[in-house]
């Protein structure tokens, strides 16, 4: 079914639509193409942009924290060097020193602080003394510092609450420590020198800083802990979630990662003397591609991509398809019946020689047309006649039967009414050789032929004729009706006695000619309806030639055609109509082509 609407749908649709549809397909296709490509292109060089300014951002910021740090470690050398390590403090107070020191960087540095191996606090500004309880050598900055005695250790960020500051709340802080050499009289021991950076100044350096489409920056340590994150609260909550344990591991430059279900981008930067990695986040599915303009953008380019290559669909279609309906119109010409319609042909060679062989193929039809005319003319000309010759004798037959039956009975005056109505009978029957007649005609001849047979069946039927006024000077064939009254008689009327009826009438309708012939006899079933009209050889009754009915029939057909012919309403017990469907035309018009039928 669904193949069968489809050639149903193609063979509907022009030549010059299909093209445009293919061509409009590929356009189409070739635009998609364009654009997905475009899209990519632009999707790449935007992620390589971003790329390069997320590096430059990160490196910008690497290069703020590397600064502050580097001047926090040089506050660091500053105190061991020129404070500490040439000093005895056995005998000699380095607070001033250490106090100057802080003065000069407090807005950063929260705490400065001198221990020995041991944990005793040596020398702090501003904090006086440790916290009751407090060993500070359990601290991890402590322990780290005297592991790594060659090394600065920077801690992950926390409370520090080993100092009494009189305050009632503690601060976070980021630890520097150092191992450092403490010369107490003649004793050299290691101690631990203490920087606390205030949190807070290292979020200043990140505070408002954003990578593009909603991206942002974090700080890690090298492994992996969290030092700075502007989702913090949320990450600690469990909230929001981060991949800060794979990033560690990974080495400086921009990556591509699905996390949570999302893609995005990363940009690595290690932070020198500390192992801590800056990290820029970029969502990539909130690329500025995605934005208005660009999308605009791209719809605009392929709107014009699709507008020039239609403009260029339409001209190649039109150059194609104007020669096609060219030959269209003259088939359509030619398919109506005009075969002397002038094919036009244009176009390419394959299209010209069509129009010139369609042009043959009509010039041939013509021929054909009119030898096969003759040839049907010739043939229906003499089918009519042997139909016409069938009925002269067999009526004929039937009259001298009754004058003699008459004559045999002593009805002389009766004999000479039918004599002298066959004589009137054989005298329109012949009619010159005429096969077509006036309605008034072949209603004066059916009038005789039943004066003829009431003569013979008195008291068997009744009879009657009414004709439109308008209908008289129609075309009729010769003999039309006297065989359907024939068999009324014969065979409506057979077991009647007295009670028969034939109505005969003629009238126009809808612009054609109807003559019906009734009766009130036996009537017919549908099925011996059915079987006047078979191609079944028909067998002659003993009183008729049995063709009566059919050979009518096909007369109509033969001279009027196809839709024209007898039509028979009959029902068991209720009697029989018979009624011939003609074209009306006037007799005069006709005189012509009768006067050659023979």
């Amino acid at each position: 079914m669904g193949l069968t609407k489809r050639n149903i749908i193609s063979q509907k649709a022009s030549i010059r639509y299909i093209i445009f549809i293919y061509f409009t397909l590929t356009a189409l296709t070739a635009s998609v193409f364009i654009g997905v490509s475009l899209y990519s292109r632009l999707a790449s060089q935007m992620e390589s942009a971003i790329q390069e300014e997320n590096q430059i951002l990160v490196n910008q910021i690497s290069r703020y924290m590397d600064s502050y740090l580097r001047t926090v470690m040089k506050l660091s050398d500053s105190l061991y060097y020129g404070a500490i390590k040439n000093a005895d403090l056995s005998d000699h107070s380095i607070a001033s020193d250490i106090t100057l020191l802080y003065d000069n960087n407090k807005d950063n540095i929260e705490n400065i602080a001198l221990l020995s191996k041991s944990g005793q606090m040596l020398e702090a500004v501003p904090a006086a003394r440790l916290k009751s309880g407090i060993d500070v050598t359990e601290e991890n900055w402590f322990q780290y510092a005297l592991e790594k005695t060659e090394n600065l250790h920077f801690s992950t960020p926390h409370i520090q609450t080993v100092f009494d500051l009189g305050e009632s709340q503690y601060r976070w802080v980021i630890s520097l420590s150092r191992a450092v050499e403490i010369t107490q009289g003649p004793y050299t021991d290691q101690g631990v020198l203490l920087i606390d950076i205030r949190y807070n100044s290292l979020e200043q350096l990140f505070d408002g800083v954003s990578l593009g489409n909603g991206g942002y920056v974090y700080l890690i340590s090298s492994d992996g802990e969290i030092i700075y994150h502007p989702r913090a609260q949320l990450i600690d909550s469990g909230i929001a979630q981060e991949n800060n344990n794979r990033v560690s591991s990974l080495r400086d430059g921009n990556y591509e990662e699905v996390f949570n279900g999302k893609k995005r981008m990363l940009t690595v930067k290690t932070v020198g003397y500390t192992g801590w990695k800056i990290v820029g986040v970029t969502p990539l599915d909130r690329m500025a591609l995605n934005t208005i303009k660009t999308r605009l953008l791209i719809v605009f380019i392929i709107a014009f991509v699709l507008f020039i290559l239609s403009i260029i669909n339409s001209y190649i279609s039109t150059r194609i398809t104007d020669p096609i309906k060219e030959l269209e119109k003259a088939v359509n010409e030619i398919e109506s019946g005009n075969l002397e319609a002038e094919v036009k042909s244009g176009g390419s060679y394959e299209i010209q020689h069509l129009g010139a062989s369609i042009q043959n193929m009509a010039r041939q039809i013509r021929r054909l047309m009119d030898d096969v005319v003759a040839e049907h003319e010739s043939k229906r000309r003499s089918e009519f006649d042997t139909l016409q010759s069938q009925i002269n004798p067999h009526f004929l037959y039937n009259t001298l039967d009754i004058i003699v039956w008459m004559i045999e009975n002593e009805k002389q005056s009766q004999a000479v009414k039918a004599v002298t109505a066959l004589a009137r009978f054989f005298r329109i029957s012949l009619s010159r050789g005429r096969s077509i007649i006036p309605v008034g005609d072949e209603l004066e001849h059916v009038r005789n032929y039943l004066m003829i047979q009431h003569m013979r069946y008195k008291n068997k039927f009744s009879y009657s004729i009414e004709a439109q006024e308008q209908v008289m000077g129609l075309a009729s064939l010769k003999l039309l009706l006297q065989p359907l009254v024939e068999n009324a008689i014969y065979h409506g009327m057979e077991f009647m006695d007295g009670d028969g009826e034939i109505s005969i009438r003629a009238w126009m309708d809808k612009g054609d000619l109807y003559m019906s012939v009734s009766d009130n006899g036996l009537g017919m079933t549908r099925e011996q309806v059915g079987r006047l009209f078979c191609d079944a050889d028909h067998t002659p009754s003993k009183r008729g030639s049995g063709i009566g009915v059919k050979n009518v029939n096909e007369r109509i057909k033969l001279y009027f055609g196809g839709d024209y012919g007898l039509i028979i309403e009959s029902e068991p017990d209720e009697g029989t109509t018979v009624t011939a469907h003609l074209p009306a035309i006037p007799y005069d018009d006709l005189k012509k082509e009768v006067s050659n039928v023979k």
